[in-house]
């Protein structure tokens, strides 16, 4: 059986020529579903322009990403975000929650994008606040909640639709720190349920409770290490 993700030297260059800058230089990486992997660097180090590949946010220069065997380069743009909507959880750092909607209805937005009829979908997006934690927060607009509520919101809304990929970019980044370990743990919940979650962040301390840790210097991979 493949890996859930196979990337093969992959590229990512801006202004070809001469002063060309490589984002990514040549990655190539596997990840085996259901692992819990933590990609770390410093500042424009590639690790969040990766991110973006894996999410299907933006297409490489050149090489081979595929998603559960599939070749995302061969996908319509309709097919792939079908993809993104269906099969991959975004969690960021800024929360990017709508600031006129409460918590119920922020987490059943995507839902709707996928044409799911309003009962089924209030139903997993109360599950899913559940999940997190808020079930007292359902009505809650944003300005309403702490950073660390927010960010609660941001995951309910990114495992609503049971992705089997969840992608976390520096979730922590805007936190306190006990914030940032209820968020962490709440990935490693996930996790322990079957769901494959790749974590960005420039934290090697909070990288070390991921089972695997991949180190990106210059758009290149500079180390793969796994953890007990």
């Amino acid at each position: 059986m493949p890996d859930f993700i196979q990337i093969r030297s992959l590229y990512k260059i801006y202004n070809p020529g001469p002063n060309e800058v490589r984002a990514l230089d040549g990655i190539s990486l596997d990840i085996e579903q259901g692992e819990f992997l933590a990609i770390v660097g410093h500042s424009g180090s590639g690790k969040s322009t990766l991110m973006n590949m894996l999410g299907c946010l933006d297409a490489p220069t050149s090489g081979e990403y595929l998603l559960e065997g599939i070749d995302i380069a061969t996908l319509s743009d309709n097919r792939i975000s079908n993809i993104r909507n269906c099969h991959i959880g975004f969690i960021f750092q800024g929360f990017n929650l709508i600031p006129c909607l409460d918590a119920i209805e922020n987490v059943e937005l995507p839902l709707i994008y996928r044409g799911m009829r309003r009962e089924k979908r209030r139903r997993q997006a109360k599950e899913s606040l559940e999940r997190v934690g808020l079930a007292n927060r359902l009505n809650h607009r944003p300005a309403e909640m702490s950073g660390g509520q927010q960010q609660r919101v941001a995951i309910a809304r990114a495992i609503a639709s049971h992705p089997p990929l969840i992608l976390a970019d520096e979730p922590t980044g805007n936190l306190d720190a006990a914030s940032g370990r209820d968020v962490i743990d709440i990935l490693l919940n996930l996790n322990s349920e079957g769901h494959t979650v790749i974590l960005i962040t420039h934290d090697t301390e909070i990288a070390k409770l991921a089972g695997r840790i991949v180190q990106i210097t210059d758009g290149r991979i500079k180390s793969d290490t796994y953890h007990g």
